[in-house]
């Protein structure tokens, strides 16, 4: 069988590359296609590996997961440690899920990296705190890019911004798919739904809109919260629930912006609630109890919770930018990120005109089942096929 080594250190970030890494890894070894797969971690995983699937831990002093947040990174010693680990096992292709976590590869053999968008090219000054910061990732970028026998990514949109603005070459690019969790269906059980409801103090007949992902500056949440006034100027009701870790934790964030200006006013400060990060069931059945999901980022590589409240049934307001127009499709409706007035005018639109919001919501379903980890598993061995000279 053809062995694949990849590296898990992003196996324990709870969203985003972790949460892509844990269910690719999951749905590849699922499938019977003629390979087996080792994960290196970086540290002794907490969450559960798949069954069949090996383990090697390198021993890093700061995990990746320690890494991306706050003020954490991971030195020089921990990348070489990384390296040397990857370099004792005997495989035929090395994968990296994430170019985040790149490490070199002190080894020459196939390597697939997975370059998920072009965001830190494409806003320099709403992702790295310093020039120091920029510099670095754009020196393992072009390692990363040096390594890579085949450049994975994730949408369309992504693909065609490697190419203008890291120029790799679109004939070197494999796209794949993401998927949502089983956990991500419709719930038709309404006293659960009304809980849900009532553990974050939201009303029960108030129009709810949920914001779901991280606080950096680019998912452009201050923007949402902006737009609030105007809102509840046509839907006096309404409440709004962000979700997501509000500790001011991650990478350079803004949390305590988004929070003063929550708290600008009476109205907004009585609109807004900020949930903290909720486990999949409880944010499954929050997603069920939203009229919509409000996604306003100035770009996304995919947009994964988009993909989980269309899963839910619920529908999308999203900004018409980067992927998630390609992901969305007709599950939701666009607005302009830069304009509040845009956003608020989509979301009045979605809470008053009737029927809109039951329409969307079956498209949502509809579109929400065209993705899936088996599709994006089934792509990313094409990947590795054509990165070992063995398939087209």
């Amino acid at each position: 069988m053809t062995h694949i080594a990849i590296d898990a250190s992003p196996w324990e970030n709870e969203r985003g590359f972790g949460r892509f890494t844990r269910n690719l890894v999951a749905a590849l070894a699922a499938r019977d296609a003629g390979f087996r797969y080792s994960l290196l971690f970086d540290q002794a995983p907490t969450r559960p590996v798949p069954d069949g699937v090996d383990t090697i831990i390198a021993g890093s002093g700061t995990s990746m997961s320690e890494a991306s947040s706050g003020t954490k990174s991971r030195g020089g010693a921990d990348l070489f440690t990384m390296a040397k680990a990857a370099r004792r096992i005997d495989c035929d292709l090395f994968f990296y899920p994430a170019v985040y976590s790149y490490f070199p590869l002190l080894a020459r053999r196939p390597a697939v990296v997975c370059f998920h968008d072009t965001i830190p090219e494409r806003f320099p000054d709403l992702i790295f705190p310093t020039r120091r910061n920029l510099l670095l990732w754009q020196a393992k970028c072009r390692l990363a890019k040096m390594q890579a026998t085949r450049v994975m990514t994730i949408s369309e949109a992504s693909a065609e911004d490697l190419t203008r603005i890291l120029h790799v070459p679109r004939d070197r690019i494999d796209i794949i798919t993401e998927g949502s969790e089983a956990v991500f269906r419709p719930i038709a059980d309404p006293a659960l739904l009304a809980r849900t409801r009532q553990a974050y103090g939201i009303p029960p007949e108030a129009p709810l809109l949920v914001y779901l992902g991280g606080f950096n500056r680019h998912k452009n949440v201050l923007k949402l919260i902006e737009a609030m006034p105007q809102i509840l100027a046509q839907v006096p009701q309404v409440r709004l629930a962000i979700v997501g870790r509000s500790t001011g934790a991650r990478f350079w964030d803004n949390v305590e912006d988004l929070k003063a200006s929550a708290a600008a006013d009476a109205a907004r400060s009585n609109s807004i609630v900020f949930t903290g990060e909720i486990e999949d069931p409880a944010l499954a059945a929050l997603l069920c109890a939203a009229d919509a999901l409000v996604f306003p980022s100035l770009w996304e590589g995919f947009g994964l919770p988009a993909l989980e409240a269309m899963s839910c049934g619920t529908p999308v307001l999203s900004s018409d930018r980067g992927s998630l127009p390609e992901v969305v499709g007709d599950g939701g409706l666009y607005f302009d990120p830069l304009s509040s007035e845009a956003l608020a005018t989509q979301v009045i639109r979605l809470l008053t005109e009737p029927g809109l919001k039951e329409d969307l919501s079956k498209k949502a379903l509809a579109r929400a089942a065209t993705f899936g980890w088996d599709k994006g598993a089934e792509l990313a061995e094409g990947s590795f096929r054509r990165a070992l000279g063995t398939g087209r």
